[in-house]
């Protein structure tokens, strides 16, 4: 095993060590202590086998660190994003890029579903990866219930 670089995001933390996933493979790394790492911490950085029996990881270097933020608004989705699902069936994911950087996603659900679906993403790891490979620092999850439409706003800084 040798040292690998990418951007990882902390699944799991404790006081004494740290579980993070590259967001390009979904490899996982254990690593053996924890330095100051919470959950949902996205990081630019190096890993490497620890020694001497290297079943678990150190971090070498860390480039860039940066926290997520998960808002659950109680802003509805823009009129644009409730056009694009207009023509859309029930499962459809919309996608399309921001205006700069980010992305826009957008669901159409059972209008009994808004709500649930809503917490599903919030509460996805994968929501945060995927923020993580967009570069986004903020993710805002918009909803209108009436019309079975949910929005999910990958945001830079």
């Amino acid at each position: 095993m040798s040292e690998t670089t990418g951007t990882f995001v902390v699944t799991h933390a404790e006081s004494d060590s740290a579980v993070v996933r590259d967001v390009e493979t979904a490899q996982v790394h254990t690593l053996a202590s924890n330095p100051g790492l919470e959950v949902h911490d996205v990081l630019e950085a190096t890993v490497a086998p620890d020694p001497p029996l290297e079943v678990t990881w150190q971090l070498v270097d860390i480039e860039d660190r940066r926290a997520i933020e998960l808002v659950d608004s109680d802003l509805e989705p823009t009129q644009h994003a409730k056009e694009l699902a207009a023509d859309a069936e029930v499962g459809d994911l919309i996608q399309e890029e921001r205006a700069g950087t980010g992305e826009i996603h957008i669901f159409c659900v059972p209008s009994d579903d808004v709500d649930a679906a809503a917490a599903d993403v919030l509460e996805d790891d994968e929501t945060i990866a995927r923020a993580a490979r967009l570069e986004a620092v903020r993710v805002e999850v918009r909803r209108a219930a009436d019309e079975g439409v949910l929005s999910v706003r990958y945001l830079p800084d």
